[in-house]
């Protein structure tokens, strides 16, 4: 790796272009800052290293998160990007009888928030290279799941859409084919005005990473894997039991376990995890994705392979996990769960980024209930199919293990 062109982690726009420091006394600030929000800061002899509250592989955070605003207090409507690095929101265009909407395919202006999420890839491949896609899906996973979970807070369902013209906004928002629309996500209702003109802005580019170098598979995959096909609406929405009080306080102080050391876990607790995992997830285009369990340390269930709930194979399989979560045996092997992510559906994008949504709620759930939860995005692939009797079809999206 040549540490000397480590991509930057922040996008900031130029001082010409208003700013709303967040003000987290503020109902409607405190909603974003959830979302993506800093919430911890490391040092080491390399330098300090910012958290924050949406998971990311190796820290390298390489979504964005930009949104439109309609009628909201403190607010003009406009669209804004979400500026991490210093906690505010940056004014990118006053909206002026136009609006996303109609580009989104929508019939009605929305009253709320409607986010854009993108991909600058750079960030990930500068690390993860070819395998870098992966990781941009699934981080964007992580933070549709943290605008999944701050709407719950506010009693806000949220509906992702995955079918629209990515290619027609990443241009208007000056993106040079180094940053990428992924998804549009809605917090809000449609309103009985008549619908906004279509959006139609130029915005200027901004270097996003500071260094950059292309990566002609990163970008060849993102392009092939655009068009949604023979898609399934979800219009049901998720119900969580959550307290409130405590889960904001969940998703502010939620982070990654390094090694596991082989507690159990109780029977309650694992029933409360799999239940807000099973929850549905409202979109235009709703991919199959199943949910494989190994378990190794619940209190009172057998050990053994669990699919969607149901138990279909017995035996101590904790060893197995470990070797296939790339033989970090220290979190497959000594967790109470592994947890495997497997779907052969054929809309890549939108089937990733649901498997990322799965991955938060696992992470937030456990966290929840004071358990440890590591996400784990390298595995032997192939063996992982085997060992799950799976057919060639399936692909292995994510591993994540549980416990503390």
């Amino acid at each position: 790796m040549d540490w000397d062109t480590q991509p930057s982690t922040y996008k900031v726009y130029h001082d010409s272009f208003a700013r709303i420091k967040l003000d987290d006394t503020l109902l409607e600030h405190k909603f974003l800052y959830l979302i993506g929000g800093i919430s911890a800061k490391k040092s080491y002899a390399s330098g300090a290293y910012f958290l924050r509250t949406n998971p990311s592989a190796g820290a390298l955070f390489p979504n964005e998160l930009y949104f439109q605003v309609r009628g909201v207090d403190g607010f003009e409507d406009g669209i804004y990007h979400f500026e991490v690095k210093s906690s505010s929101v940056t004014l990118l265009h006053l909206l002026d009888g136009d609006g996303v909407e109609a580009n989104l395919g929508l019939k009605k202006p929305i009253q709320g928030f409607i986010f854009l999420l993108s991909a600058v890839y750079f960030r990930s491949s500068w690390k993860y290279k070819n395998r870098a896609f992966r990781y941009c899906l699934l981080d964007g996973g992580h933070l549709l799941g943290q605008i999944e979970m701050s709407a719950y807070l506010k009693d806000f369902a949220v509906r992702h859409l995955y079918d629209f013209d990515k290619v027609a906004l990443t241009k208007m928002f000056g993106f040079e084919d180094k940053e990428f629309f992924m998804t549009a996500s809605i917090v809000g209702v449609p309103r009985a005005d008549e619908l906004p003109n279509p959006l139609a802005i130029s915005l200027p580019y901004v270097d996003a990473t500071g260094s950059f170098d292309e990566n002609k598979m990163v970008k060849d995959a993102y392009h092939d894997t655009l068009a949604v096909k023979d898609k399934k609406v979800c219009t049901k929405a998720s119900k969580f039991t959550f307290r409130k009080d405590v889960f904001e306080e969940t998703m502010i102080g939620r982070r990654s376990i390094r090694e596991m050391s082989k507690q159990g876990i109780s029977k309650d607790s694992f029933h409360f995890i799999m239940d807000v995992v099973g929850q549905s997830v409202m979109s235009d285009c709703d991919e199959e994705v199943e949910v494989f369990v190994v378990l190794n340390r619940v209190i009172d269930m057998p050990l053994g392979l669990y699919h969607d709930g149901q138990f279909v194979k017995h035996g101590d399989f904790a060893r197995k996990a470990g070797y296939l979560c790339l033989e970090q045996y220290h979190l497959g092997e000594n967790s109470a769960l592994t947890v495997f992510l497997a779907s052969k559906s054929s809309n890549y994008q939108a089937m990733y980024q649901k498997a990322g949504i799965i991955g938060n709620r696992l992470y937030l759930a456990s966290n929840y209930l004071h358990i440890g939860c590591s996400g784990i995005g390298a595995y032997y692939d192939d063996e992982v199919v085997d060992f799950l009797e799976l057919d060639d079809e399936y692909m292995v999206l994510y591993g994540i293990c549980v416990g503390n």
